[in-house]
């Protein structure tokens, strides 16, 4: 009978053959991280920066790892205007409640596809418009190419990419198949984080010089089986890389906000990390030493900070910190010349000329209601109602289905993806280099200097 032990040896032996195939993020040696470049590589399609794509009043998705994408198969088949066509995973129970979701919702069972490269086999159908990819991190890539080629557009969950490399695969294939690439950032479209998009964009917060965001979660039960992570590929990662290799939820809706792509964009950063504890300690205690969870090496420092520099001089400081016994926090401060606004452990602004002190319940609920983002206001308690994280995560998915079917430019664009998942891969590169700067791509290849800002959307005007 197999014992933990032999599943966790398989585990790591897994995690050296991902390696040995050359799969993004995995298997990647210090020589081989230190030697990457900020080049930009030579353009060989064109720019998708607001790409528009021929609207499509009936959205054909195939959604491609379970383990997340379950919920979003759920909420899709809510969403107006969508079919699920297939859906893969390598687990079975998986794929069974899956397809219970769809029943529940009235909709017909999806094609069901469970082998390790059937998506592929998706991808290459031509009755798919939409391949939603909820797979381990080191897979994000391969089927985001694979698919754009084969004509689909993509949304991937985050990070988009573990490299710069595979940062800009994503770019030029997209700019070579003019195809969407979308990450799904669900935290842009939490409710507190629009409305103080949408203060930013209406001044009251002045110029925003420096943000700071964060990813702070006891997730060590990630070491335990049956947590959603197939293989534990997820620890596997912490046992090979240090640096931030999750930034994006705390870093996207500050980027939305500071304009990054769109008049700014990331210049250089800088990285530390902090020794290792909470897995260990925490595989001993529920383990015991003699254990491998306990003997295992994890790079992965407990905190990491990483500070990015922007080209019009702004400051984003983005924490990490998965390991250790701490409240859930995803920080999002902002800071500006008229205001000051932060989110956790409660939602609190402070605007001049009374900065000193927090604004009453009173007065904060009238500037939230004043300042509520359309977006929210149209779709926010429909959101509420089906869920995904209070929310957000509905939301996300009603406004990339409504911009597919209106032929409109994404929210978030692949140049975003990139530039927001190469931090996993700069702040690893600095941290191996003693906290030296280390160059941030230009993924829009000097397009950010005449790109607009995401708009605050007009939803006075739906066209579906």
């Amino acid at each position: 009978m197999s014992t933990r032990r032999d599943f966790i040896k398989k585990t790591m032996l897994s995690g050296v053959a991902l390696g040995s195939l050359g799969l993004p993020g995995y298997g990647s040696n210090v020589n081989e991280i230190t030697k990457r470049s900020s080049k930009v590589p030579k353009q060989k399609g064109k720019s998708v920066m607001g790409l528009r794509c021929e609207p499509l009043p009936l959205v054909r998705i195939a959604v491609i790892g379970l383990g997340r994408g379950n919920s979003a198969v759920y909420r899709l088949a809510r969403i107006e205007g969508t079919q699920i066509v297939a859906i893969d995973d390598l687990v079975p129970e998986r794929i069974a409640a899956a397809q219970k979701n769809l029943i529940d919702a009235g909709r017909p069972e999806a094609i069901a596809y469970s082998k390790d490269e059937d998506w592929k086999k998706i991808c290459e159908r031509d009755d798919i418009d939409l391949i939603y990819n909820a797979t381990p991190w080191y897979l994000h890539v391969p089927i985001a190419l694979y698919a754009m080629k084969h004509g689909k557009h993509v949304a991937i969950e985050v990070p988009a990419a573990m490299t710069v490399d595979d940062c800009w695969a994503l770019v030029d294939t997209a700019e070579e198949t003019q195809r969407h690439c979308m990450m799904l950032e669900n935290c842009c479209y939490d409710f507190f984080e629009l409305t103080t998009l949408n203060m930013v964009r209406k001044g009251v917060f002045g110029e925003i010089f420096h943000g700071e965001c964060a990813y702070i979660h006891d997730l060590r039960n990630q070491l335990n089986r049956g947590d959603g992570y197939h293989n534990t590929w997820r620890v596997d990662y912490y046992t090979r890389h240090t640096g931030n290799p999750y930034p994006t939820h705390g870093l996207g809706p500050i980027a939305q906000i500071m304009g990054i792509n769109r008049g700014d964009r990331f210049d250089y950063l800088t990285s530390m990390s902090s020794n290792h504890h909470g897995l260990t300690l925490y595989a001993e205690k529920m383990y015991g030493k003699d254990s491998p969870e306990a003997k295992a090496t994890y790079k992965l420092g407990d905190m990491n900070c990483t500070i990015v520099k922007t080209v019009n001089g702004n400051t984003i400081l983005i924490e990490h910190n998965v390991t250790s016994p701490s409240p859930y926090d995803r920080l999002h401060k902002l800071y500006g010349t008229k205001g000051y606004a932060v989110k956790y452990p409660e939602q609190k602004i402070a605007l001049d000329p009374d900065s000193h002190e927090f604004l009453s319940d009173d007065d904060f609920k009238v500037i939230m209601e004043k300042y509520a983002h359309p977006l929210s206001k149209y779709i926010g308690e429909q959101a509420k109602k089906v869920g995904g994280h209070g929310g957000m995560d509905y939301i996300m998915d009603w406004r990339l289905i409504y911009c597919l079917r209106n032929g409109l430019p994404l929210d978030q664009d692949v140049y975003d993806a990139a530039a927001w998942s190469s931090i996993v891969d700069l702040s690893e590169k600095s941290v191996l280099d003693r906290g030296n700067s280390v160059e941030v791509p230009d993924f829009t290849r000097g397009e950010w200097k005449n790109a607009k800002q995401w708009p605050i959307i007009d939803m006075d005007k739906v066209l579906y």
